[in-house]
Order: C-alpha cells, then structure tokens, then sequence
C-alpha cells in the first residue's frame, strides 16, 4: 500500500516537471502584436449636438484614433472596463450627441 502511494505521488510529480533552458520549444514564438491605436475624444468633441449616426460615428472613430466605436443610447448600463483604443458616444433620447469620451 505504502509503495503504491509513492508510485502515484512520483508519477504526479514527473508531470510537473518543467524542461530545462535548453529544451527547444514545440511551436515558434508568436508575433508581436500590433500596437494599439489610443483614443484622443479631443478631437471629435465638435460632433456634439449632431445626429447620431453611422457615417457621424465613422467620422468620430476616425477623428479619434480610435480603433473601435461604442454607442450609448439613454439609460443604458455599460461596462466599466476601460480600453484606451475605444470612443464612446452617448446620445439622448432624440439621437443626438451628448458626449464623446475614451475607455
């Protein structure tokens, strides 16, 4: 019985062993990824009061810098994570821009 045990514990821990520094790895390294746009709401804040619409977004998320676009309809619950390379757009009831900010 007392063999048995240490058996398994010797088998358990062969599994977590780690290979030396010179053991070459299974699969290249990965690429390095692209960097990342980083939002700027300066620059779009003249499209406050306007419409909110596709083309009106396309034109912020490309006077931001920003890679991607969030829209914030009235009383909606958003995330609060904060992501440098996203614009948020809130607009009220009657769809039109109240503020322009990054995260």
């Amino acid at each position: 019985m007392k063999q048995a045990v240490i058996g398994l514990a010797a088998i358990g821990l062969a599994g977590c062993a780690t290979y030396g520094a010179d053991a070459a790895p299974d699969q290249a390294a990965a690429p390095p990824a692209p960097e990342a746009m980083i939002c700027n709401a300066d620059s779009a804040q003249a499209h406050i009061g306007h419409n909110a619409t596709e083309a009106g977004g396309a034109v912020i998320l490309k006077e931001s810098g920003a890679r991607t676009l969030r829209w914030g309809p009235p009383r909606s619950a958003w995330t609060m994570d904060y992501r440098q390379d996203r614009v948020n757009v809130q607009y009220d009831d009657q769809m039109k821009i109240i503020a322009i900010t990054c995260g």
